[in-house]
């Protein structure tokens, strides 16, 4: 019987090195490829893991395992389906997740396709999760778990994959645990056995975020404006939450500022280079507390910031993804127009999965949680599972 072939995305890091390792050490006929997706340096902090040197140890983890080794590049397309989106969606003052983007425009669609071209029949990746299949109505319908290594659960990077991108999939990394892949990896004398994790943007590497925008946004002074935690006890009636349907509505709502509901505390030089819950670049001395940044208007240029980790302006009720954005890898388990029900949610990776009511209406999606959440951000991300199968996800509006 032919073995079957598997094409792993070495990436150049120990993760994916130890799942090829792994997927011959079960007798699969194993192919290394590397992705080729960035070559731009602007913006990214010196020295962290140019493309170069990850080929170089991809290399080198490929002759030490004795696998085939390909390069494909891929970075025009990524430069279309990831970074720009990035630009577009920070103009428009929202804040993206290039990694979920990434995982579904490019690795397991375009990846895919290149795996396919070296005869492969799966790919595989060295995400920290599982996958199994059932069988329902005659169909097989393939599962999307959370990792055995919850510390390390990355089933939220996967969130917008597809039955078919997941049928192709294998996650060797599943119910293993990030030392004993770091143990495996030193064991079997692996050259990435030691080297760091990468951070910051897939495929792009840490970044500097101001200076890697300004490649599209222009730098623009604006003011800083600190909203009073005092501001939140003085709403109107007509801003507070009422029974019915309108509460749905009120619930995932971010609160609305003016430059008078305020004062001017700094200024700062773009509000699309700033997003909800961020501390750190506002550069605003002489508070008893640090300043977070609560809300941006990017079309006046305005950053509005509260003071202290428990301001009101930090936490919502819950939010809403409009039905266009709402993506269901089970879509068997589809929440029907009119219907809702109870869900476990993420708004983050590494976020504790929060319980949660979810509320399919004519318009969209509406989660409301049974908890304040902190830094519920447009752009990133909402994740809903059950038990530890993600179901499905959708952009944060």
């Amino acid at each position: 019987m032919q073995k079957k072939r598997v094409a792993v995305g070495l990436s150049g890091g120990v993760d994916s090195s130890v799942a090829a390792y792994l997927l011959k050490k079960e007798g699969y006929d194993v192919a290394g490829l590397f992705m080729k997706n960035w070559h731009d340096t602007t913006g990214t902090i010196s020295g962290d893991c140019p493309w170069h040197d990850d080929l170089l140890f991809a290399r080198l983890v490929a002759k030490k395992l004795d696998i085939p080794f390909h390069t494909t590049d891929l970075s025009e397309p990524y430069r279309r389906q990831v970074v720009d989106y990035m630009f577009s969606e920070y103009k428009k003052g929202r804040t993206p997740n290039p990694d979920i983007l990434c995982n579904r425009e490019i690795k397991f669609s375009l990846f895919i396709e290149e795996a396919l071209k070296i005869g492969a029949d799966f790919v595989a990746t060295g995400h920290y999760c599982g996958k199994d299949k059932i069988h329902k109505n005659g169909k097989t319908i393939y599962r999307l778990l959370a990792g055995g290594d919850h510390e390390k659960d990355q089933s939220y990077f996967l969130c917008q994959l597809t039955q078919k991108q997941l049928e192709k999939a294998i996650f060797p990394l599943a119910d293993i645990s990030k030392n004993q892949v770091r143990e495996l990896a030193s064991q079997l004398g692996l050259a990435t056995a030691d080297r760091k994790d990468s951070q910051g943007i897939c495929f792009v590497g840490k970044v500097d975020l101001p200076s890697f925008l300004q490649q599209k946004l222009e730098p623009r002074k604006g003011d800083i404006i600190e909203i009073p935690s005092s501001y939140y006890k003085n709403l109107s009636a007509s801003q507070k939450l009422t029974p019915g349907e309108d509460c749905l509505k009120q619930a995932v709502s971010p609160y609305s500022y003016t430059p008078s509901d305020g004062k001017k505390v700094g200024t700062h030089n773009g509000a699309w280079f700033y997003t909800v819950g961020q501390r750190k670049g506002l550069n605003v001395g002489g508070k008893k507390e640090p300043l977070f940044v609560i809300a941006t208007d990017t079309e006046n240029n305005i950053v509005y910031t509260g003071q202290g980790h428990s301001h009101p302006g930090l936490n919502r009720r819950g939010l809403f993804v409009r039905k266009e954005e709402v993506h269901w890898l089970r879509e068997d388990l589809r929440l029907e127009e009119g219907h809702n029900g109870e869900f476990l949610v993420r708004i983050r990776y590494r976020q504790p999965l929060q319980k949660a009511t979810m509320y399919m209406r004519e318009d969209g999606l509406y989660i409301i949680f049974h908890n304040l959440q902190r830094g519920i951000t447009a752009g990133q991300f909402a994740a809903w599972y059950r038990d530890n199968e993600l179901l499905g996800s959708g952009v944060i509006d």
